[in-house]
């Protein structure tokens, strides 16, 4: 039961099984509550996250208190595991954005199998690839798309990491993410609200359209996952619109 427990996240889900074998002795399910911090800025990373059907961001607190988004990552990958990083330090604040489940590892057993396994290695590799074009594309993403066009894409991307319509995504949090006001995130969520792209209800939305949420959203949505889908083919199918 714990192996399909562990196969939620779909990293895990795409490894042989002997090689989910090889980690499953130092895998832990652990449960993670929305705002927790996992790990801040400057400190030590000791453990990797395999979210199942939370989404942990990694996030910047600026001099003034102000916050935004530098990286996210649900089901589709691995939280805490830097592959080039000597000192192991968190470059900003690990917080979970939605409630759920992981299969966490301590760093020096998942480095230590990237060592032993070379498959594991090639995976965590992939992704580190994968997130690396994420995070570039998302600095382009900033510089010329609106924060219409910006947040549509990031209800979009929650909702393929979770596969679920209602996500409990408040005004605040996407204001937050976005590193927006969150009078801005109150406006737009107006408007799509008023052409029927979404419904907001107490403390989230519900995806009532998710052809016309892609429609508001730019081409960064589709080409990210589209890089994911490339690198990382037995890990997510074509499971958008």
């Amino acid at each position: 039961m714990r192996r399909a427990e562990h196969r939620a996240n779909r990293l895990l889900f795409a490894l042989e099984a002997d090689d989910l074998a090889y980690l499953e002795p130092y895998l832990e399910m652990v449960s993670l509550q929305r705002g927790q911090i996992i790990c801040e800025a400057g400190e030590v990373l000791h453990y990797a996250y395999f979210p199942h059907d939370a989404v942990i961001s990694l996030v910047a607190v600026m001099e003034n208190g102000s916050t935004a988004e530098m990286a996210v990552c649900g089901r589709e990958g691995v939280v805490g595991l830097i592959p080039t990083s000597v000192t192991r330090q968190a470059f900003g604040n690990y917080v979970v954005q939605m409630a759920g489940t992981a299969s966490r590892i301590s760093l020096d057993q998942l480095q230590a199998a990237v060592q032993a396994r070379p498959l594991i290695a090639r995976l965590m590799n992939c992704f580190a690839e994968a997130m690396q074009a994420r995070i570039l594309q998302s600095v382009v993403c900033n510089a010329v798309h609106s924060v219409e066009q910006r947040l549509c894409r990031w209800i979009l991307s929650t909702r393929h990491r979770t596969d679920q319509l209602v996500l409990p995504l408040t005004h605040e949090v996407l204001a937050e993410r976005l590193g927006v006001q969150r009078s801005t995130v109150t406006a737009i969520m107006g408007k799509l609200q008023a052409v029927g792209v979404i419904q907001q209800v107490r403390g989230g939305i519900t995806i009532a359209d998710c052809v016309k949420l892609e429609q508001s959203s730019c081409e960064c949505y589709r080409r990210l996952w589209t890089i994911f889908e490339r690198l990382l083919p037995h890990t997510f199918k074509a499971e958008r619109g």
